[in-house]
């Protein structure tokens, strides 16, 4: 069967968060450039390499030991061997295994790094990066036991020795040890050359995948939680005027304006009118184009950020074969994804308040303008025994404390490790899990509010049958309605709630063109 999945060329050019995620999603195929001028400058520092050591040339983690052992001199009959037992003495990992497509994110991530040129490696160890991508055989790494620097030494470690066809890995759903599938499929075990264990887990590889991975689910919850504000609006009589373009025109943040733009375009239609002397919502309502705008302005910037590591060269030393040199630093410091990551799991957690408190007005007869008890939609003498959504609003506001709880940031922790030699690291690997917990979190809470939102709109028509939807959330409530039946008697809503999980996941739905 022909591959017809676009390929996303690594040849040490730009790459961007979307490409880490296709990859991720198996939607684009991976590919090491062929153009003999990229892969003679990758060749190129590695015979650089080579040649300082016929010379006897002193390089840190080539001819002496690692870290704080690095005044420890390597026999030369031992140099080959010390980079297996860099990846050997660091698979000391614990925790859950990534997931497949943070694995694939991994590894497509490390292999943007080692593809800048500036590592010292061979074009082999490339060609086996991408061996692993192109047969989805995905390293088995734990997430826990990386400080961020000196990079991701254990988390990497694991995927170093699959390289080498050793430990597990997953192919095709199954867990097997690494060395049986290469047997399998024909594949050579690399033998590393020196310097190559140190460029593989020398880096910030895990930190940023995962950042990349976060920061594509948290551009969508922005967008999802302005379309829900917007239908919360309609579901509890809410004041479409609260977005007003001039009145926004006055505050120039600019994401904050767009976000109020994409509720008051969800909105363009005459709203019902209330009995009730309330001029201003209250805040969850009034003020959500203030919380998810504060996301939405430092998405562009948590991109910078993220792209910038993506696309660098992150190891020690840097090898500059053009200029034979060798350039001891520490590019290896994780600061800027952890400074990201403790910034992006707090303005995502904020969603999950905001959506919370909107909830918790729509479920109370004292605040959601004639809606019934919990938006039960049960009438006559059976509404007594039935509740609606009292339970899901106790789940909601658990995930938010959760997810809230998650925000402190983990950079603050540094601990200084390894003889402090490592003595001020980054945590940028803690923040990235982090966030991604605190975008799971918030992610249930979406799911719960889409079927409030379904919910709310569907007993709000009840009471005004002549209710117009504007296109946007006419088309949104109509799917939603087709994925979840009217809540009349009481039901389990897990099932519901999973598939919402997921369906958000997919970006099931077509949200802004902005």
């Amino acid at each position: 069967m022909t591959n017809t999945k676009p390929a996303i060329t690594f040849d040490g050019t730009r790459l961007c968060i979307e490409d880490i995620v296709a990859i991720s999603q198996q939607t684009s195929s991976a590919q090491l450039s062929a153009a003999p001028e990229f892969r003679q400058r990758i060749q190129k520092g590695a015979d650089f390499l080579d040649r300082l050591l016929r010379e006897d040339g002193v390089i840190y983690g080539v001819t002496t030991g690692y870290g704080d052992s690095c005044t420890v001199v390597i026999p030369p009959e031992l140099i080959a061997e010390l980079p297996h037992h860099l990846y050997t003495y660091h698979g000391c990992g614990a925790g859950r295994f990534l997931t497949p497509e943070e694995s694939r994110a991994v590894v497509a991530t490390r292999l943007a790094s080692l593809s800048q040129g500036m590592s010292g490696v061979s074009i082999a160890l490339l060609d086996q990066l991408e061996i692993l991508l192109k047969h989805d055989i995905l390293p088995l790494i734990p997430a826990e036991g990386s400080v961020g620097a000196s990079g991701d030494l254990t988390p990497l470690s694991y995927v170093a020795a699959v390289l080498c066809g050793e430990r597990e890995v997953m192919y095709r759903g199954e867990r097997r040890n690494a060395s049986d599938v290469f047997t399998e499929l024909n594949i050579q075990p690399l033998r590393l050359r020196p310097k190559e264990g140190l460029a593989m887990m020398n880096g910030t590889a895990v930190m940023t995948a995962l950042a990349c991975l976060a920061w594509q689910r948290a551009d969508y919850l922005c967008k999802l939680s302005a379309r829900l504000t917007a239908m919360n609006v309609v579901a509890s009589a809410g004041n479409a005027n609260h977005f007003d373009e001039t009145l926004f025109a006055v505050k120039p943040h600019a994401g904050q304006q767009a976000v109020a733009a994409r509720i008051r375009n969800d909105l363009a239609s005459p709203q019902p009118s209330r009995n009730d002397e309330r001029l201003q919502d209250r805040y969850s309502l009034r003020c959500a184009p203030h919380v998810i705008g504060v996301l939405e302005d430092a998405l562009p910037f948590f991109r910078t950020l993220i792209e910038n590591e993506l696309n660098s060269a992150n190891d020690n030393p840097i090898i500059d074969a053009e200029n034979e040199r060798v350039l001891h630093g520490g590019h290896f410091y994780g600061g800027h994804i952890a400074f990201a990551m403790d910034s992006l799991k707090n303005t995502v957690a904020n969603l999950a308040d905001l959506l919370d408190r909107q909830l918790a007005l729509l479920v109370d007869t004292r605040f959601n303008h004639g809606l019934p008890s919990n938006l039960s939609g049960c009438t006559g003498p059976r509404a007594a025994i039935n509740h609606g959504l009292k339970a899901l609003q106790i789940s909601v506001s658990a995930w938010t404390a959760e997810a809230l709880k998650q925000t402190m940031p983990a950079s603050v922790f540094s601990r200084s490790t390894e003889c402090h030699n490592q003595d001020k690291v980054s945590m940028g690997t803690i923040a990235a899990r982090d966030a991604l917990r605190v975008l799971e979190l918030t992610e249930q809470v979406v799911a719960a509010m889409l079927i409030a939102a379904r919910q709310g709109i569907a007993l709000r028509r009840r009471i005004d049958p002549n209710l117009q939807l504007p296109e946007a959330l006419a088309a949104m409530q109509a799917d939603l309605e087709d994925r979840i039946p009217l809540l009349v008697e009481d039901r389990a809503l897990d099932k519901e709630l999973q598939a919402l999980i997921l369906n958000i996941r997919a970006e099931a739905w077509v949200l802004y063109a902005d």
